[in-house]
């Protein structure tokens, strides 16, 4: 029953992030394009609660989508099972979280 779960909380995380990766990707070319400095994308995002909830709802998914590929090649590769397994996937998915919310929160609130 884990198994199945953990394949359905990668597949809605995949369905989370699409959208998300394709409205980044959007940004970046919109900024790129139109010659915007780091000091202009950061007076954009600063402050924005929007930003905030889109990049924040971004890290969020694809903690979860990693760390649950990564436990998968983990268990196929190294040959990690029961409890040491779990703790990589956790402590994995909780590191990408971290890092990613520290980002999140330096470009929009710090």
């Amino acid at each position: 029953m884990l198994d199945l779960r953990l394949y359905m909380a990668q597949r809605l995380s995949a369905l989370i992030m699409a959208p998300l990766v394709l409205g980044h990707i959007a940004v970046m070319i919109y900024a790129i394009q139109g010659g915007l400095s780091v000091a202009e994308i950061l007076g954009r995002t600063q402050g924005s609660a929007f930003w905030f909830a889109f990049y924040g709802l971004f890290v969020l998914a694809v903690s979860v989508h990693a760390a649950i590929g990564l436990r998968v090649i983990a268990h196929e590769w190294v040959g990690l099972r029961g409890m040491a397994l779990s703790l990589f996937t956790w402590a994995t998915g909780l590191g990408l979280f971290t890092l990613g919310a520290r980002a999140v929160w330096a470009v929009t609130f710090a």
